[in-house]
């Protein structure tokens, strides 16, 4: 990962937590009810998950009370805008935009001295079945102050008030009051420290639950994709919803979400596209064993590239050209069918979210795509970085370089 982290393609915009905000931290993590973290400094992202802090409690979901009880923290005004690495649903970076939205200049104010606890209530207290993850509709994101620093607040209100009767402003008493609470707490009357309740409205969305699935319910009709098979296996034995279930290998899905205008693939344009090159160079690289020189070399010379492609079998070659194969073929007759040319990952890796689509849904969608096939390194890292750490581990060094600079050359 030093590589990806000198090039800033690895979790590079996290923010540094040390000395007093440490403190803050661990009374966040008491009142969510999980242990303090010993780590003297340590690491955030925009919803407060710390990577130092997953690897310390060996537990990468470590604010989660399981997979239906998703928490955050803020300590700093400077999480507002930052990444959500390690996100539970694919909406939760939209949860977090809504609260600085909403909440920006109250969060300014508490953070000069407290810390805030986020708890997102879907109204499910745990998962029974793979699809109670279709009871997401409303999500109510409520705030808990580490120092009940807004009841404070109130009870000096109270006290201003009390001061303010009769001839209280004598009462030494009521006085006294006054400058313990302001001496231990700061004069809280103008801050801006209660932070409403929130409603996020759920539509599509991609959660880890059972091993991860894709909920598709903005379009003809509902559609479900299982990512783990044994999580599969036990929905389709559901007769109660009316949805329909794939599993995410299932070469089926694809036509479905064709059928559903959900996803399309034009062949004679995407083979102008700089992603369909990108996804050759992969597919060539997928079928070499030996080389005498660097993968990062081979992808990026043409004259080597060639050479390379002329030296792979003739089984190898067709999924590598197969697709501009079947178009030269197509040009002369409609018999050929795509199947008996082109590699069927190579296919899917081609297609794109659809046209008609939301701005919205194309990030949830190219997300499901590269899962499906993914075979485009820089798409890979675009819409589902923590499978492409996971893969880029698996990978050749000299073909990791050649990763990298594709990536960095298209940020």
């Amino acid at each position: 990962m030093q590589k990806l982290k000198a090039a800033n393609l690895y979790r590079s915009e996290l923010i540094p937590v040390s000395g007093k905000l440490v403190e803050r931290y661990n009374l966040c993590l008491e009142k969510l009810g999980f242990k303090k973290t010993k780590l003297k400094s340590f690491s955030i992202d925009g919803l407060g998950w710390s990577p130092e802090i997953a690897e310390e409690k060996k537990d990468l979901h470590y604010l989660n009370h399981g997979e239906a009880n998703p928490h955050g923290i803020i300590i700093s005004p400077l999480q507002k805008g930052k990444p959500v690495y390690v996100p539970t649903h694919t909406f939760d970076k939209g949860m977090m935009q809504l609260i600085f939205k909403e909440h920006g200049d109250a969060i300014n104010d508490i953070t000069r001295d407290c810390a805030i606890c986020i708890d997102f209530d879907q109204q499910i207290d745990a998962f029974f079945g793979p699809l109670d993850v279709l009871k997401y509709d409303t999500v109510s994101i409520n705030f808990h102050l580490i120092n009940n620093l807004y009841h404070i607040q109130e009870e000096q209100l109270q006290l201003v008030e009390k001061f303010k009767e009769g001839n209280n402003f004598v009462n030494e008493t009521i006085h006294q009051e006054l400058l313990e609470s302001a001496k231990k707490h700061g004069d809280l009357r103008h801050r801006k420290l209660y932070l409403k309740p929130l409603t996020f409205q759920t539509n599509s969305f991609f959660t880890k639950a059972f091993g991860g699935i894709y909920v598709l319910r903005d379009f003809i009709s509902p559609i479900v994709v299982f990512e783990d098979k044994e999580a599969h296996k036990e929905a389709i034995k559901d007769t109660l919803h009316d949805v329909l279930i794939y599993h995410i290998s299932q070469p089926e899905l694809m036509n479905k979400l064709k059928d559903h205008l959900i996803i399309e693939c034009n062949l004679d344009e995407v083979v102008k596209d700089k992603r369909y090159e990108r996804i050759k160079k992969v597919m060539l690289f997928n079928e070499l064993k030996k080389t005498e020189h660097p993968y990062k070399d081979i992808l990026n010379d043409k004259v080597l590239f060639r050479r390379y492609l002329n030296k792979i079998d003739a089984t190898a070659l067709k999924r590598v050209t197969g697709v501009e194969i079947y178009l030269e073929r197509l040009e002369r007759s409609n018999a050929f069918k795509i199947a008996d040319l082109v590699d069927e990952g190579f296919y899917f890796a081609l297609h794109q979210p659809h046209s008609s689509l939301d701005v919205k849904q194309y990030d949830l969608i190219w997300k499901l795509l590269v899962n499906v096939s993914p075979k485009d390194a820089l798409f890979l890292y675009w819409y589902d970085k923590e499978q492409f750490y996971k893969t880029y581990e698996t990978w050749d060094e000299s073909f990791q370089d050649w990763v990298i600079e594709t990536i960095s050359n298209n940020i």
